[in-house]
C-alpha cells in the first residue's frame, strides 16, 4: 500500500478484517517493522481520537511521531496556485510539503471541507497536493470528501458485534447546529457498500449524498419506516450536497434526534457515532449512555485501524 485515501484500498475485506483482529491481539508484535521511521502528523483541523489513536498506532510499531498543528505554532500556509502573497499567509504549501518529506518517511494529513468550492473540496487538492509533491507515502486523517480510518474502525466494530451474517445497517441524519463536511457519512457508505449488509440511510430531503458514494444502499426519507428492524443505527449530521445548497444547513428539526422510542422500532440495534457528539441534538442521554451503545469500543478501534494502515505502508517501504 503506498498511499490510503479510501475504505476500498484495503481490499479484500475477510483478510483485511483477518489482519485488524491479528492486530488487536498482538499490538506490539511489529515494532521491527517502524524502527527509526517517523510518521509526520499534519493537521488542518480539530483532532482528538485520529490524533491519538494514530499516535499510539505509530508507537505501538515503534516509528517516531512529529505532530504538526498547521494553524497553531506553524506559520499560515497559501494552498491556491497564482496568489499574490501579500497577506497573513507566508509560505506557500509547494514549498512546504517537500520540506516536509525531508523530515520524515510517511506523512499523515487532515483536512476538512472548506465549503468555499465544491470543485476543490471534491478534488481533494490539499490531500493530492501532498500525495504529488511530499515524496512520501501519504494517509488520511480525514480529508474533505472521506474519512477512512473512521470507516475501517466502524466495518471491525460492526463485524465484531453482529449477530447475523448479514445485518441491516441504518445510518441517519441527525440535528446540528453547525455545517459538517460530508466525509463520514461518504466513506460510511462507501464502507458498506463494500459488503453484503442490508444498507438504508435515512435523511430529510436536501441531505442527498454524492451518488457515487449512496451506491446501492437504500435511501429511505421516513427515519422511523428505516429503523424498523435494524441491528446498527450510525448517527451523522452532514450539510447539504447538491447544488447551491452546498455547504449549506437547511434543516434543525429535532425530530430526526435519535431516542429511546425510535430506538424500540429497532431489533435491539447498537447504536454507533463517529463522536464528538452533540448530545440531545444529535442522541439523547439514554441512549448513548445505554448498554447498546458502542461508541466507545468504536473509538478504541481507531487505534486498530491505524496500525492496520500504517502496517501495510511500512511493509511497502
Amino acid at each position: 500500500m503506498k498511499h490510503f485515501t479510501s475504505v476500498k484500498q484495503l481490499g479484500d475485506l475477510s483478510e483485511a478484517f483477518k489482519k485488524a483482529r491479528y492486530v488487536k491481539e498482538n499490538p506490539f508484535a511489529d515494532q521491527e517493522l517502524g524502527r527509526n521511521k517517523t510518521l509526520l502528523m499534519i493537521f488542518f483541523n480539530s483532532s482528538l481520537r485520529t490524533r491519538l489513536s494514530t499516535q499510539k498506532a505509530a508507537m505501538n510499531l515503534g516509528m517516531n511521531v512529529i505532530v504538526l498543528d498547521v494553524n497553531q505554532g506553524a506559520w499560515k500556509l497559501e494552498t491556491e496556485r497564482g496568489v499574490i502573497m501579500d497577506g497573513d499567509k507566508p509560505e506557500h504549501l509547494l514549498e512546504a510539503i517537500p520540506v516536509m518529506g525531508c523530515y520524515c518517511d510517511v506523512i499523515g494529513v487532515r483536512s476538512f471541507a472548506r465549503f468555499e468550492s465544491k470543485q476543490d473540496d471534491y478534488e481533494e487538492v490539499i490531500l493530492n497536493q501532498f500525495i504529488k509533491y511530499s515524496g512520501r507515502p501519504v494517509f488520511s486523517m480525514e480529508a474533505a470528501t472521506r474519512h477512512p480510518l473512521q470507516t475501517f474502525a466502524d466495518m471491525i466494530t460492526i463485524e465484531e458485534y453482529k449477530k447475523k451474517d448479514r445485518p441491516k445497517v441504518v445510518m441517519t441524519w441527525a440535528p446540528h447546529p453547525k455545517a459538517l463536511p460530508q466525509a463520514v457519512p461518504n466513506s460510511f457508505a462507501e464502507g458498506m457498500n463494500l459488503t453484503d449488509y442490508e444498507f438504508v440511510i435515512t435523511h430529510p430531503h436536501g441531505y442527498e449524498l454524492d451518488p457515487e458514494f449512496v451506491g446501492k444502499a437504500v435511501v429511505e426519507y421516513d427515519q422511523k419506516k428505516a429503523f424498523e428492524g435494524a441491528d446498527f443505527i450510525y448517527a451523522k449530521n452532514w450539510a447539504a450536497y447538491s447544488g447551491d445548497n452546498y455547504g449549506k444547513v437547511l434543516c434543525t428539526d429535532r425530530a430526526w434526534t435519535v431516542d429511546a422510542e425510535k430506538m424500540a422500532l429497532t431489533d435491539n440495534a447498537f447504536f454507533m457515532h463517529c463522536l464528538p457528539v452533540r448530545r440531545n441534538m444529535i442522541v439523547t442521554d439514554d441512549v448513548i449512555e445505554s448498554p447498546q451503545s458502542i461508541v466507545i469500543p468504536e473509538a478504541a478501534n481507531r487505534v486498530v485501524s491505524a496500525q492496520c494502515v500504517l502496517k501495510e505502508i511500512l511493509s511497502s517501504l
